[in-house]
């Protein structure tokens, strides 16, 4: 074929528009005398571009060509234009599979067997690969029909006559067949020792779920057992003998190459335990030695060799101990801990590279779907498939993976093992790795159908498929519910009625009958709600019953359930993300408080799923929402509604996240640093205060005058509030200041002034679903007798005349809130002299302190309460250590900036860097103080209502407890280090406070 100089052929031209990289040593090859026939034929340029390598096709046909004898060459390529079934299948094996292309080299009249397909061969078993092996006499020999076997199912794979879990269970079927082959071959050639013994060979991991890759270590299990009248001892060696000679001649290398390993490492004690075991020495091991992994690689195993009777009673016997496997101690961590030491091996250099064992990879899928079979399997037979893909299927039917998850890890699953299989075909080769060559990449994407870019196209969806894997995987596999559910008895995951009776005695619930009401309620049913409702309760009544109130737990999930359970979104949410369905428990079953904010919104249950979602707002962002809010609100009623609407939310909000912290999860342990958990929930509470507030004040104010009142006003937060240190059942303490604006007289300012105050008390106390907020403004000068609103200058008018010590000391906590910030920071301007005055505290003034917290203690303390165990005005309570502070900072405040701070707990720790107190003594103060303040804060999580001391109700007292975090049964030890703790520090406080130097 010649051509003008500097001119491409017209050959030349077609061959690189059929897809060759080489068109030039294409056509070279076409110009051969061999190829003379069919050089021309435009069937042929056509067939050989729709290859996923043409270059690769049309080499290996050349080889097949100059190796045939010269009167059967003429026969395949007339065969080849004229058939186009052989054509496809034969240039196709070309194009994909170098090492296949080398073995019709070797063997070109193979190529035969991909002339004609009956009916049966589109999808042979066992017995056709049988057929295809029976002439192998010796291991030579079973490596070419094994090949011509492999070159016939390679056919069918890339010409897309089987899909991908076809021609995986076809991979497994013909390995089936050559282990038998293979061991006809050993019994062959030592006919004394197959007379000793019967043998056994069950399949595991991928032959054994028979979805086999082209090529793969084959794992196998042998038993054997003596036949009758030969000593065990000597059957077992001749079973061993045979074994591995059959090992050997699948994984030996001959001239005609290998088939590929066999590998026993998974049989009991690996690689240093016996190639061969009796059945009943395999029991013996599993029952007391056998690791969780090894109950893992059970569940795919499958008799495919040898003794078909003693195969199938080992695949029986062990049966009960794969599917009770989920019952051993630490299952789920175990299976865990394997696949984190998986990704760890891999090279750093690999890991993006790994198909299989990378993040996003297969095994993530079939890690998970194998977690999810032993978990489940127990009471649902369903799941006992050994193929990932079925079992799949059937997880996805039976409500324990979401349908859509379930496509989409198919779907992924799929593709990744069509790369993989793709990558194997090429050179025959194990592995798992996607090249890095630019044309093994392009022949990879082609032989997968992309055919515009296929290196682009074969990243972006090997990417998005590996995503896929990875963030479903972490959704499941790692999903806590799984370790919970793992924990439970056998017949725990599916609850009979009489069943769950005997358990929820046993788990202390009250009242059985009740709770088995609530469960009829939420599980009986054939649908997919009440599916999901059995998965999620076996193990939501285990966490139930870890609180001290189960009963309540339950009734306020069916409660929940009731109002959410027709929303889409809601039991997914618990099945899927597993932190949810824990934390709801938590929540309903802790006490009184959280139940009832969230049944007043249910919808609010989507905070416990999100990862941020119990991370408390910070007071600029409750004040933009909640303003935003009353500028939306036709009228102040439903303006204030909204507001209280987020403070219940965000209420609900901190409760949840003290709850969880306080009790720990399985995954995150209970906060240790209970001062911070304190903190948290004084910051959140008074942010949220303070925000609910500066909502109500705009919508008293835009009601009347829009948006500018004629007096400038501000609210001033004092006691827990101005603190930061509000706990769930504290009022707000306020005081209330307003400065006329320019060209406004002082009665309308003032009328003004008291008119905003009283319309925001009524908005905040209306009767609505949602908490009120309780306006206390007490601390006021004059108190009760005073005026409810003063000017600024009416404040330093009183404070410069008649103010007393009592107030100068309260004023300690004082701290604008809401209103006009300028106002609010010219009052705190104004009593700073008075609550850190120069030079101190006099000795008089000292005296006063002292003489008015001793009649406190007499006076105020409630009949009958136990002074040893109120949490407020009892010894060592919260009024010891914050009197106590307050009195360090009254005396030292203007000396130390440290000691000028609203918060106690910071007042106290600046007096010990001052060396004011030392740190043995801060220490006990601060220690008594956070659990004063812990207790007070359980009493109402726990009852609803505010108390300052603990519950006598035992169920409420044991609540109390368990948020403490003291086990079950250990109240006493609780009200004893609360005696102990407190007693310490009221000896502080006789030093310091009662005995302190002025």
């Amino acid at each position: 074929m010649t051509t003008v100089p500097g001119r491409r052929s017209s050959t030349f031209t077609r061959l690189l528009r059929h897809g060759f990289i080489d068109p030039s040593a294409a056509e070279q090859l076409l110009d051969l005398n061999e190829l003379a026939s069919v050089r021309s034929d435009p069937v042929l340029l056509e067939a050989l571009g729709a290859t996923a390598d043409p270059d690769l096709a049309l080499r290996g046909l050349v080889r097949i060509v100059e190796a045939e004898a010269e009167g059967e060459r003429q026969v395949l390529l007339d065969t080849l234009v004229t058939a186009k079934p052989l054509r496809d299948r034969l240039l196709g094996v070309l194009g994909a599979s170098e090492a296949l292309g080398d073995h019709l080299a070797r063997h070109p009249r193979d190529w035969q067997a991909l002339v004609t397909y009956e009916a049966v061969d589109l999808h042979p078993g066992v017995a056709e690969f049988e057929r295809g092996l029976a002439e192998a006499v010796d291991p030579d020999s079973l490596r070419v029909a094994y090949r011509r076997c492999l070159l016939t199912l390679a056919a069918r794979d890339v010409c897309g006559t089987t899909d991908l879990a076809q021609t995986a269970a076809e991979l497994a079927d013909l390995a089936t067949a050559t282990l038998r082959a293979a061991l006809a071959i050993a019994r062959t050639a030592a006919p004394e020792d197959a007379a000793q013994c019967r043998l056994a060979v069950v399949a595991m991991g991928k032959c054994g779920g028979r979805e086999l890759n082209y090529v793969s270590d084959v794992d196998v299990i042998f038993v054997g057992e003596a036949r009758d009248g030969v000593d065990e001892t000597k059957a077992m060696q001749a079973a061993t003998r045979l074994a591995a000679h059959m090992m050997r001649i699948c994984s030996e290398t001959t001239v005609e190459g290998t088939i590929w390993e066999v590998d026993a490492n998974l049989r009991p004690e690996g690689r240093n335990g016996p190639l061969v075991r009796t059945l009943s020495s395999h029991l013996a091991y599993y029952q007391r030695w056998a690791k969780t992994w090894e109950f893992q690689a059970l569940l795919k195993a499958r008799a495919v060799a040898g003794d078909p009777e003693l195969g199938a009673e080992y695949v029986e016997a062990v049966s009960p101990l794969v599917w009770g496997a989920a019952d051993r101690e630490n299952f789920v961590p175990d299976v865990q801990k394997m696949r984190r030491r998986v990704v760890d091996n891999i090279p750093v250099d690999r890991i993006e590279r790994e198909l299989k064992l990378g993040p996003g990879g297969l095994r993530d899928v079939e890690f998970a779907v194998q977690l999810l079979q032993l978990v489940h399997g127990r009471s649902d037979a369903s799941l006992h498939s050994g193929s990932t893909l079925k079992a799949l299927r059937a997880l996805a039917e039976g409500g324990y993976v979401g349908r859509a998850d379930a496509a989409q890890l198919d779907e992924a699953y799929r593709f990744l093992r069509s790369m993989e299989h793709r990558i194997q075909l090429y050179r025959l080769r194990r592995t798992h790795l996607v090249p890095e060559d630019e044309a093994d990449l392009r022949r990879l994407g082609r032989s997968l159908g992309m055919r515009t870019d296929p290196v682009t196209e074969l990243n972006k969806a090997w990417k998005r498929h590996a995503s896929v894997v990875r963030r479903l995987h972490e959704k499941i596999f790692y999903r806590p519910l799984l370790d919970a559910v793992a924990q439970l008895a056998p017949a725990e995951s599916r609850l009979s009625a009489k069943a769950a009776a005997i358990r929820l005695e046993a788990l202390g619930y009250a009242d059985p009958a009740a709770a088995l009401r609530h469960l009829e309620a939420l599980s009986s049913g054939v649908t997919r709600k009440a599916a999901i409702q059995r998965t999620l309760l076996p193990v939501l009544l285990g966490w139930f019953a870890d609180s001290a109130d189960p009963d309540a737990g339950l009734l306020g999930f069916r409660k929940v359930s009731d109002a959410l359970g027709k929303t889409p979104w809601y039991l997914r949410l618990l099945r899927d993300e597993g932190a949810a369905a824990e934390n709801l428990a938590r929540v309903l079953s802790a006490g009184r408080l959280a139940p009832d904010l969230l049944m007043r919104a249910p919808e609010a249950v989507t905070i416990l799923g999100d990862p941020e979602g119990l991370t408390p707002r910070t007071r600029a962002h409750l004040e933009q929402e909640v303003l935003a809010a009353v500028g939306r609100a036709g009228d102040a009623e439903s303006a204030v509604a909204v507001v209280r609407g987020v403070r219940r939310r965000e209420l609900f909000r901190t409760t949840a996240a003290d709850l969880i912290d306080s009790y720990g999860t399985e995954d995150n342990p209970a906060e240790q640093d209970h001062g911070a958990l304190v903190d948290r929930v004084g910051s959140a509470v008074s942010d949220l205060n303070a925000a609910t507030v500066a909502g109500a004040l705009r919508a008293a104010v835009r009601a009347r005058w829009g948006d500018t009142l004629p007096t400038r006003f501000a609210v001033i937060g004092m006691g827990r509030f101005g603190g930061h240190e509000l706990s769930y059942g504290s009022d707000a303490d306020v005081l209330f200041v307003h400065r006329p604006r320019e060209g406004v007289s002082d009665e309308e300012a003032a009328r003004a002034a008291n008119t905003v105050v009283g319309e925001m008390r009524r908005l905040l106390q209306l009767p609505t679903a949602d908490p009120p907020l309780l306006i206390d403004a007490d601390l006021r000068p004059e108190g009760k007798s005073g005026p409810l609103v003063r000017t600024l200058k009416s404040y330093e008018a009183y404070y410069r005349r008649w103010s007393l010590v009592w107030e100068s000391q309260a004023l300690l906590r004082a701290e604008p809130v809401a209103g006009d910030e300028e106002l609010g920071r010219d009052f705190i301007e104004l009593v700073d002299p008075l609550r850190y005055p120069m030079e101190g505290l006099g000795e008089d003034a000292v005296r006063e302190i002292r003489r008015l917290k001793a009649r406190m203690e007499s006076e105020r303390m409630p009949r009958g309460a136990d002074p040893t165990l109120h949490t407020k005005l009892g010894r060592g309570g919260l009024s010891d250590v914050e009197w106590t502070v307050q009195l360090m900072q009254m005396q030292h405040g203007w000396a130390e900036p440290g000691l000028r701070t609203t918060r106690t707990r910071e007042a106290l720790a600046a007096a010990c860097a001052a060396e004011l107190i030392p740190a043995e003594d801060a220490q006990t103060l601060d220690e008594a103080w956070v659990l004063a303040t812990r207790v007070r804060n359980a009493v109402m999580l726990v009852r609803g209502r505010p108390g300052d001391t603990f519950p006598s109700d035992p169920r409420e007292v044991a609540a109390v407890g368990r948020y403490l975090g003291y086990e079950p049964g250990h109240v006493g030890d609780m009200l004893d280090d609360y005696r102990r703790i407190t007693r310490r520090a009221r000896a502080v406080v006789e030093e310091r406070f009662y005995g302190a130097a002025a």
